[in-house]
């Protein structure tokens, strides 16, 4: 089976992708079991028990003469920005102040996402943020979903009507598609060849949902992986969770997405698409899994916007760009309820 049909297969529930006591046998099965309880005991026992501050605020200038720009972050504790100790150097702190600066206007930031939530988590978290009129959300979810070995069908199901109850709202939604948990230090082989291979296809069948629900994904796979292997610095004390450095990767990578999807992303920056960079939602899906920073989005081909395995889709490589300091364009803070701490 090709990668495009795994991706679309899993996105609806016919497969996992191998991996039982059948297919690997017993010893092995009771091996990978070991290797995760003992990487999850060394991860928690050196992750912070206490968020970084949210961030939430106004950033940029000209506050007085234009309505801020809402921005919402939902997920996991990459979109909480566990790992560092200051609000700036925050997933969601980062992107509202470069987006300032694109836009010309003030962003106001509201960060609802929870450490330790996975994508059937997502419902509240939308509840909150639907309650600020978002303009655009970021959610960042999926690598609790793989550790607990969730079924990507669900898993994907629940993002996607999370995606769909924003955009029905008038959100422009990206999503930063699960990371690459092949790389985590933590975690040893032959665990780590499956969490690559998991992470991968999790990614995959994210971006199939989101793109049919009407948002745009961004592959964080790469981005949060073989370079974490060559440069430690990009992770946090705990080996598992970004430093500053690994969220203001990641940023980088996210924020054209972002920018272009509220109008604010330059020409000029845009570059020359690769041929052939229009293609069925699942072949893209399959594709961007392994690409760092590859963005999917919708796309119509000949009037129709159905394709041979769903809709057609558009996969784009931007380069990352400089991100402006926050604390620099940052205005105010918005006092907000305090979202519950997850595991």
């Amino acid at each position: 089976m090709t990668r495009a049909g795994t991706a679309r297969r899993l996105a609806a529930g016919v497969a996992y992708g191998g991996g039982g006591a059948g297919l690997a046998g017993a010893g092995l099965l009771g091996l990978l079991r070991l290797q995760a309880r003992a990487a999850r005991r060394r991860v928690d026992a050196r992750t912070s028990r206490q968020d970084p501050p949210s961030g939430d605020g106004v950033y940029g200038r000209g506050r007085g003469r234009a309505k801020p720009m809402v921005f919402t972050v939902l997920g996991d504790s990459s979109a909480v920005g566990l790992g560092v100790d200051r609000a700036a150097d925050t997933p969601g702190a980062l992107l509202a102040a470069a987006l300032a600066e694109l836009a010309e206007r003030p962003v106001r930031l509201v960060r609802v996402a929870v450490s330790g939530a996975e994508s059937c988590e997502l419902d509240p978290q939308v509840d909150r943020a639907l309650a600020e009129k978002p303009d655009v959300a970021l959610i960042m979810i999926g690598a609790n979903d793989v550790t607990t070995r969730t079924r990507p069908a669900v898993s994907v199901r629940h993002l996607a009507d999370a995606v769909r109850r924003l955009r029905a709202a008038g959100a422009e939604v990206v999503v930063g598609t699960c990371p690459d948990l092949g790389t985590i230090r933590p975690i040893g082989q032959p665990l780590r060849l499956l969490a690559r291979r998991w992470s991968r296809q999790m990614a995959a069948a994210q971006t199939i949902a989101v793109v049919e629900a009407g948002g745009r994904t961004v592959s964080l796979g790469s981005v949060l992986g073989p370079s974490f292997a060559s440069d430690r610095s990009l992770f946090s004390s705990d080996e598992f969770h970004p430093s500053a450095a690994g969220y203001a990767a990641a940023a980088a990578v996210i924020l054209p997405a972002l920018a272009d999807a509220v109008g604010v992303w330059p020409a000029r920056a845009e570059g020359r698409r690769r041929r052939g960079a229009v293609r069925p939602v699942a072949r893209a899906a399959a594709r961007a899994a392994g690409r760092p920073g590859t963005e999917v989005r919708a796309t119509e081909v000949r009037g129709s916007q159905t394709g041979p395995l769903g809709t057609w889709a558009r996969l784009l490589r931007r380069r990352p760009t400089e991100l402006p300091s926050p604390e620099e364009l940052r205005t105010e803070e918005v006092p907000v309820a305090p979202a519950h701490r997850g595991a």
